[in-house]
């Protein structure tokens, strides 16, 4: 009974962990896009939510988070990431925010 209820408790902070990183890395990500770029129609506004994506994953290594993932797992950390990504960076550009 001690040994499920350790597990599911670790299972949680890992899922919590997943998406506060995710979410906080396409946060950074829209920051940097906006910093770096000119104006919302040029494509290297990407290049930051690609590096967002790549780096997540030896960052979870490195805190000791398993990494066993799926490709559901990928596919979740790269959506979630493009989502925050595309939500800041759609309300920096339209709010006319100067950094």
């Amino acid at each position: 009974m001690a040994t499920d209820t350790v597990e599911r408790f670790d299972a949680h902070v890992r899922g919590i962990t997943v998406t506060a990183l995710s979410a906080l890395l396409g946060i950074a990500a829209a920051f940097g896009s906006y910093v770096t770029t000119s104006g919302p129609t040029e494509t290297a506004v990407v290049f930051a939510l690609v590096a967002a994506i790549a780096v997540q994953f030896p960052v979870l290594q490195f805190t000791g988070i398993k990494t066993d993932f799926s490709a559901k797992d990928y596919l979740y950390v790269a959506f979630m990431t493009f989502a925050l990504w595309f939500v800041t960076l759609t309300i920096l550009f339209t709010a006319g925010v100067t950094l």
